[in-house]
């Protein structure tokens, strides 16, 4: 006879349960159960990966949780005493109890997620919590236990209330339903467990409830027991031979077997029956659904014809002298291909809050990624590239051979990204709009430390170790196996690792204990940029949860989102965006005049002359210092030599010197050969603007067209088939692609070279829509360098302010404006803004910039705005009051920004003097006790 596990702890269960779900489920397939049940605490992460895996494995996924329950109402921020005293108070003066809930239909799956997620949102105590109440309000299609021995009828029948464990058993009851809520029976030799058997047996006659027994289970097999054992400990940041720390005492908290479990319970077959009974019941499945947004239109109009007349409309402004031929023949097929794959609205939703952005005086990026290659997306001003100018194709973005989702990312300036994203909840309503969750996972140099530091080694140890493993890491999942396997690509890479774990069995015993955690998941996070924006409330179809700073996430990850109809986009925060909108900012108040970048002509003289030159510290992309070199050799004259750079200047094309190639072919160092004598013709019109390089993923899409005749979206399916890089699936493209190419006349010699040319390209080759869409950047970035060099570098010092000293690259710009011959003036306290500030002859440093004074510059240039410059030190402390600290004053002496009103040394014994007065004003101030005349500083000058 069988059995179901229903009360299951996976990875999800982070930093707690250990179970890996392939293994997991693996080994409810190896023993022949028909089904498993997920039961993580508090969240729903795992719930569709879970689902997804047991499906494949044959086995019914059952989705469920270890529900927290606040002993009143979830609203409630206090601990509760429980009654009685003594060592059960342990387990209840927290603010929560358990309990196991389970989905039997889809029903129940989606009040699964609304209980979860307004736990986070209403009930977080420590834990995300439920109550009475809110169980109540969504308790359809679900089936409740009384939990482990933290629930809330147990907890009660532990301190030796039965009273009230009856009550609690017969609330839940009535909120449940009489057939969907079971005592719950665990044993892993617990005297806790022991102790309220024979109550719950009792309860189960009183009041008729069904009985079910479970198995606490947290990882797969025994032998998993020492990983997740250490698991605890990095969750408690205690090591394993700590007194007194967090350990599960007992034993079985691995995935037993239908017989033991059935052995166990022989006296109630009864409760391992309704395992069975329970799984039969719980039938839920995840459905992708059409979640796209809506665009609102006017009566009598469609989304599709609103987006037709928007385009058009968008045409003409970008063409006011009259749209071209080939423009409304592309926009045309743009058009056909995303409406007959149900986008429209898309569309008109990115292009609302863009222009929302603009109108607001948030600058935006003019493109990224392969959205630039759509001509709806430049009608709509979602991007400011021309793609039919510049040669960039639709199908890389939306290929209507293959329907998938659109993907734009956009740029926003970084200091505003938050408004845009508060605009688009405000539109779309705030239950349709979250941010996305990410998980961080315990990778293979972390695997090592933490173990190490578990195990109650050194920090030497495990240092040792993480500087002896092999560069670059690996995925997440199976890094350390390099170590042993060989087999392994990266085996050779660890020869220095094995021969260290050789020296020590401390070393091996971490290596070992590394193993069985490396992969787990540690944390959940935040997507740094993917937003979600869905047609339906979110809590209908994904669980949430609700962020420190009160940001509503997905507990889902975006594939999973992707999967289930949701759509992403990503809000990015680009610094350069900050810098040419404060550069912008000041030329406007020093040379009174608008610099509009769209309308900048892009074969500006002085400004290749700068790349050529290689003088590109502080201009986008191309700030490095072999990047500079690489200008110097390649000496851009023209706006596609720039995307070229930026496409070429990755470890890929580096690594094959074809970033040598295309500077030495197009100065004349070195000639221009074809891949193939066979295929100078064909491939002409295609590598020509490259020297005959491949540069792009755009270029592989065409050489197939050209040669082969694929057809385009067929070719963009190709090009991604060769960048996935196995072997079975290049065999099978490779013929119909010979094929196509033996129709055209080519020989197998061209064949095989064009092929051998095109597959390690098409792997690293770039996307020139992208590489074109930041060019401009970087074109805008150089132009404004190369005209507006004091307004440009003050932009570039001011958002270099405040980083940490690792990333400050202060030094390398103050030193290039030295080399530009621009004056980087001392700070003043009566002149400087917060901002580096260009002013005639300069730049007059920020407060702000100085290293110790932080928002105190703020508060220093608004009273000073107000009530004029400082006449003295002890003027400066009054009107600043508690903003003016010990360390504020040394900083703003140090950097000279004080002397104006003195010597430094005069300031320091100033401060020392008046510091004990200036503190009590502070406190006084703080306490509303000062009066517009008692203090014998001046607060108002």
């Amino acid at each position: 006879m069988t059995f179901v596990h229903l009360h299951n702890h996976t990875q999800y269960s982070m930093l707690d349960g250990a179970a890996r779900l392939g293994p997991l489920f693996a080994s409810a397939a190896e023993m022949g159960m028909p089904a498993l049940a997920m039961t993580d605490h508090g969240n729903l992460h795992g719930a569709y990966d879970f689902w997804k895996a047991g499906r494949a494995a044959g086995v019914k996924p059952i989705i469920g949780i270890e529900a927290y329950v606040a002993p009143g109402s979830r609203h409630d921020r206090k601990p509760v005493l429980w009654a009685n005293g003594g060592e059960d108070d342990v387990a209840g003066r927290g603010a929560y109890t358990h309990m196991t809930l389970l989905a039997e239909s889809n029903e129940g799956l989606k009040n699964l997620f609304r209980l979860s997620s307004l736990s986070y949102a209403e009930g977080m105590y420590y834990k995300p919590r439920i109550d009475r109440e809110l169980l109540a309000g969504y308790s359809a299609g679900l089936i409740g236990t009384t939990g482990c021995p933290s629930g809330e009828v147990q907890t009660w029948l532990r301190i030796g209330n039965y009273e009230a464990a009856r009550q609690a058993a017969s609330d839940y009851r009535d909120i449940l339903g009489p057939a969907n809520y079971f005592l719950e029976l665990m044993d892993h030799g617990l005297s806790i467990e022991r102790r309220v058997r024979d109550d719950l047996l009792r309860l189960a006659g009183e009041l008729a409830l069904p009985l079910v027994a479970t198995n606490d289970s947290h990882f797969v097999r025994p032998e998993d027991a020492p990983a997740h054992d250490l698991l605890l400990c990095i969750g408690t940041q205690a090591t394993i031979d700590q007194p007194g720390r967090f350990k599960f005492d007992g034993e079985g908290y691995w995935l037993r077997s239908p017989a033991e479990m059935r052995q166990l319970w022989a006296e109630l077959p009864e409760a391992c029956e309704a395992t069975l009974s329970i799984a039969e019941r719980c039938e839920v499945s995840f459905e992708s659904s059409d979640l796209l947004p809506r665009f609102p239109v006017a009566d009598g109009w469609t989304e599709e014809s609103w987006l037709r007349t928007e385009v058009y409309r968008g045409l003409q402004r970008r063409y006011p002298r009259g749209i071209p031929s080939d423009r409304i023949e592309r926009a045309e097929y743009e058009l056909q291909v995303i409406v007959e794959m149900g986008f429209s609205s898309y569309f008109l939703v990115v292009a609302d809050f863009i222009m929302w952005a603009k109108a607001n005086g948030i600058r935006v990026g003019p493109g990224r990624g392969s959205a630039a290659g759509s001509l709806v997306s430049y009608a709509l001003n979602i991007t400011d590239l021309d793609p039919i100018q510049h040669d960039l194709m639709f199908e890389r973005f939306l290929n209507p051979e293959r329907v998938s989702m659109p993907d734009i990312d956009i740029d926003f300036d970084d200091r505003r990204r938050g408004e845009v994203i508060e605009y688009v909840a405000r539109r779309w309503g705030s239950d349709h709009v979250a941010q996305i969750a990410t998980f961080g996972y315990i990778k293979a140099k972390a695997a090592i430390k933490d173990s190490a530091r578990a195990l109650g080694f050194g920090y030497e140890v495990g240092d040792a170790l993480t500087k002896a493993y092999p560069q670059p890491l690996m995925g997440k999942d199976a890094a350390l196996e390099c170590v042993t396997n060989p087999e392994h690509e990266r085996y050779r890479d660890a020869k220095a690792f094995r021969q260290l774990l050789g020296t020590s069995d401390d070393y091996q015993r971490v290596y070992d204990a590394a193993r069985g955690i490396e992969g787990l998941i540690r944390q959940p996070g935040v997507h740094a940029a993917g937003v979600i924006i869905s047609a339906e409330p979110l809590i209908d179809h994904v669980p949430l949860w609700a962020n420190k700073d009160g940001s509503v996430i997905t507990q889902f990850d975006y594939p999973t989102c992707e999967a289930l109809g949701l759509l992403k986009m990503d809000f990015l925060g680009l610094r350069n965006l900050t810098i040419i909108d404060d550069c912008l900012k000041e030329v406007k108040r020093n040379h009174g005049r608008d610099v509009d970048l769209l309308a900048l002509p892009l074969g500006d003289r002085e400004t290749y002359s700068l790349l050529a030159r290689g003088e590109t510290l502080g201009v986008f992309q191309l700030d490095s210092a072999p990047m500079r070199k690489l200008l110097q050799r390649m000496r851009p004259d023209q706006f596609s030599d720039i995307a070229a750079v930026l496409a070429l200047y990755r470890p890929g094309p580096m690594g094959v010197k074809a970033h040598f190639a295309y500077a030495d072919r197009k100065n004349g160092r070195e000639p221009v050969e074809p891949i193939h004598p066979e295929l100078s013709v064909a491939l002409a019109p295609i590598l020509d603007e490259t020297y005959g390089v491949i540069v792009y993923q755009e270029q592989v899409t065409k050489a197939a067209q050209a040669v082969a005749g694929y057809s385009v979206g067929k070719a963009d399916l190709l090009r991604k088939a060769m960048g996935k890089k196995k072997k079975e699936v290049l065999d099978a493209e490779f013929e119909p692609f010979s094929a196509g190419m033996r129709r055209n006349g080519y020989s197998e010699d061209a064949i095989r070279t064009l092929w051998d040319v095109l597959v390690p390209f098409a792997d690293y080759a770039f996307n020139k829509a992208h590489a074109s869409a930041y060019a401009l950047i970087s074109y805008w970035t150089a132009y404004l360098k190369a005209h507006y060099p004091a307004e440009y570098m003050a932009a570039v010092l001011t958002a270099e302010a405040g980083k940490s000293p690792d990333q400050d690259s202060t030094p390398a710009y103050l030193a290039e404006c030295g080399r530009m011959g621009i004056e980087v003036r001392r700070p003043d306290v009566n002149v400087s803004g917060v901002d580096y500030t260009p002013v005639p002859g300069g730049i007059l440093h920020g407060l702000g910039a100085i290293k110790g004074v932080g928002t105190a510059a703020d508060v220093l240039v608004a009273e000073r705005a107000v009530h004029g410059p400082y006449s003295s030190l002890p003027d400066l402390l009054g009107r600043l009051g508690r903003a003016a600290n010990r360390r504020v004053v040394e900083a703003l002496v140090g950097a000279g920004a004080l002397d104006s009103l003195g010597s430094r040394a005069a300031m320091l014994r100033q401060y020392e003097a008046t510091a004990d007065t200036v503190s009590d004003l502070a406190k006084r101030e703080a306490y509303g006790q000062l009066t517009l005349f008692g203090s014998g500083l001046s607060l108002i000058s």
